[in-house]
């Protein structure tokens, strides 16, 4: 079974990649897909902060390559291995489904999150550049996308303001990433990623000012730091 899911991770991986290319591309929501159209939502990072998909489509593919032809019978890679890949699936049809629905495609964000996730406290202790890295920050970018995903929802359905949105879904985003890496006591680029993100909110919220969604995210940015002190690496 080692065997296998190493070639299926493989196969996920570059599906994964392969994906963007034979769409018509994905950025962003069309804000004409929400009852209220999201035209500038405070709760989305600037427009740079998803050139990070780049990075994770080659790690990803680097490090399932890696598995399948150097750790392939490795017990210490096996735990990570399925998980990962019912995440990756789902990931490679995700931009189809996006493009037609925004409730479809938050809920499924949330199943790659809890996926990635599940993996990245698989993964073993060796290996840490082609094993534990590519997949804590692709949990972390997921951990904030998803609640970016909810955010959008939140205002676009007119359930909460724009900034109550936006609020409410980067304090769910600091929880969950707060939780998940006191809990890791590892894995720092997971935090970095979720910071990458948060960074990228404070620029598209730097013109015009939103003090609230900022200073949230300042907040989470040094909480996130703060907590680097009790990881184990």
């Amino acid at each position: 079974m080692n065997r296998i899911w190493a070639i299926l991770l493989a196969l996920a991986a570059i599906a994964f990649a392969v994906a963007p290319i034979l769409t018509s591309g994905f950025n962003g929501f069309d804000p004409s897909d929400f009852p209220i159209p999201q035209e500038d939502p405070p709760v989305q990072p600037a427009g740079y902060a998803f050139s990070i998909w780049g990075l994770i489509y080659v790690w990803l593919i680097a490090s399932a390559l890696f598995g399948l032809f150097r750790r392939m019978d490795d017990p210490d890679w096996a735990p990570m291995r399925a998980p990962l890949v019912v995440s990756l699936v789902i990931g490679s049809v995700w931009l189809w489904v996006a493009q037609m629905s925004p409730v479809a495609a938050t809920v499924l964000i949330w199943v790659m999150l809890a996926g990635a996730l599940l993996s990245l406290f698989r993964v073993g202790d060796t290996d840490r550049w082609l094993q534990q890295a590519p997949v804590a920050i692709y949990a972390g970018w997921l951990t904030a996308a998803s609640c970016v995903s909810l955010g959008l929802l939140l205002a676009g359905y007119g359930w909460l303001g724009e900034t109550p949105a936006a609020l409410v879904a980067l304090g769910l985003a600091l929880v969950l990433a707060i939780a998940t890496q006191y809990a890791l006591h590892r894995a720092p680029e997971y935090g970095v990623t979720v910071i990458w993100a948060l960074v990228g909110v404070i620029v598209a919220n730097s013109q015009p000012f939103n003090a609230a969604v900022v200073g949230l995210a300042v907040l989470g940015i040094l909480a996130i730091l703060g907590l680097r002190g009790t990881d184990t690496e």
